[in-house]
């Protein structure tokens, strides 16, 4: 069973968050023996996204219990959280009992900011690769992919490329048949109509 959670905060960009969910929900719906997603915040309850949709988080932080994999989503929330030793703090625990650490967008400058991307490639949103150097110089910064997986730590790109990065986790972790599973059941098959 992989037990993965997607943290959610105020400000957090609403399809960092459910554009995964949706992967590992759907994933777990149809095979429930093998995955299971929750949603935690700092405390648990209702969530402010950045675009105005309220979420909910079951459980907190502290909580939460254990995860294989944990998803730290992007937004104009992260910005506070990167002085936020706080938070900080609880990214790092994180990293020390979380196997696998996995961002979207803007998620990968609060792992700059711990420390957790230090000498490793990694990439976030177009809009802040420039920042996410500044954080950690030594980071080997990727700006044209749209996810990187570096072993334990997989970052991707803006937005819809958090649901590219959660199908290529779903392979990785039961095989490319189960992701291909997930994506019909969703129906994914991006072509933009502009």
């Amino acid at each position: 069973m992989t037990r993965i959670g997607i943290l959610l905060f105020d400000q957090v960009e609403e399809l960092d968050a459910v554009g995964p969910w949706e992967v590992f929900g759907v994933w777990a719906k149809l095979h429930p023996d093998e995955a299971e997603v929750v949603a935690f915040a700092p405390r648990a309850g209702a969530v402010r996204a950045a675009k105005g949709l309220t979420l909910h988080a079951d459980r907190s932080m502290a909580d939460v219990g254990h995860l294989d994999v944990f998803l730290h989503p992007g937004g104009a929330g992260t910005r506070p959280q990167l002085k936020d030793p706080d938070h900080l703090a609880r990214v790092r625990d994180l990293r020390e009992r979380v196997p696998l650490m996995t961002s979207v967008c803007t998620g990968s400058l609060v792992f700059a900011a711990a420390g957790l991307l230090a000498g490793r490639p990694a990439t976030t949103h177009w809009g802040a690769l420039d920042l996410l150097a500044e954080l950690d110089p030594t980071v080997d910064v990727r700006r044209e992919e749209r996810f990187v997986d570096d072993g334990d730590v997989v970052t991707s790109s803006g937005v819809s490329a958090g649901i590219d990065m959660a199908l290529h986790l779903v392979a990785r972790l039961a095989g490319v048949e189960r992701a291909r599973e997930v994506r019909r059941h969703m129906q994914y098959d991006p072509e933009p109509p502009v």
